[in-house]
């Protein structure tokens, strides 16, 4: 099966590569510079794609950030909360319709190479803050993304969607992994800053998971 996966260089989409590519796919990957705090995360994913030598495009919606303002993510104003992942200060980093915007590109690219699905690495920790990582979402926008272009036999592949990280964690331990070239922080600094939200579920997952965490760590 050709597949296109959305990769943020992160340990979730790094996971979901490393297991299509253990499944026997031909996987492509597709990161997006919208602007982020966290651009940094585009350097893992291009490390990856060079680890494993997959093609790699990083497309440029740099022209939306002013546009999807009040996020901590976007919007140089908002500070990036601190503690624990499902805190409700992470609802600051949410961006506004951000995986519809994404999914909606990588599958009009997907359709035009003629590939079989597009990938996802949303999981279940990201259901409390993030609503288009949902299992509802996703089924709805996979329906509309069909009929809109035609191709009912196409998916919208998110494999993860009910696991936790801790899930994911375990799984990329048993298939290999390179963690050590993966991003996370959502402060985007030269180590990861140990105290967001994002990190915090990162030391987390591989504390439960026994997978050993290779991350450096500002504090």
């Amino acid at each position: 099966m050709k597949v296109l996966a959305v990769f943020s260089g992160g340990m979730d989409s790094a996971t979901l590569v490393w297991k299509l590519l253990a499944e026997g796919h031909d996987v492509s990957l597709v990161s997006f510079d919208y602007g982020q705090r966290h651009r940094r995360e585009l350097q893992s994913a291009a490390a990856v794609a060079v680890q494993l030598g997959l093609e790699h495009q990083i497309i440029d919606l740099t022209g939306l950030r002013p546009l999807l303002k009040g996020s901590a993510l976007t919007d140089a104003s908002v500070d990036v909360p601190h503690g624990h992942y499902e805190s409700d200060t992470m609802k600051a980093t949410v961006v506004p319709n951000r995986n519809a915007i994404m999914i909606s590109i990588a599958w009009g690219m997907a359709v035009a190479e003629n590939m079989d699905a597009v990938a996802l690495g949303i999981h279940a920790g990201d259901h409390a803050i993030y609503p288009d990582c949902r299992p509802e979402f996703h089924k709805a926008i996979e329906v509309a993304l069909q009929l809109g272009t035609d191709r009912l036999g196409m998916k919208l592949f998110a494999p993860f969607i009910r696991m936790t990280k801790t899930d994911i964690a375990k799984l990329g331990g048993a298939l290999g992994v390179r963690y050590d070239l993966t991003w996370t922080c959502y402060e985007g600094g030269e180590a990861h800053c140990g105290k967001c939200g994002a990190c915090q579920e990162r030391q987390e997952a591989f504390r439960d998971s026994g997978v050993a965490d290779v991350t450096e760590y500002a504090a």
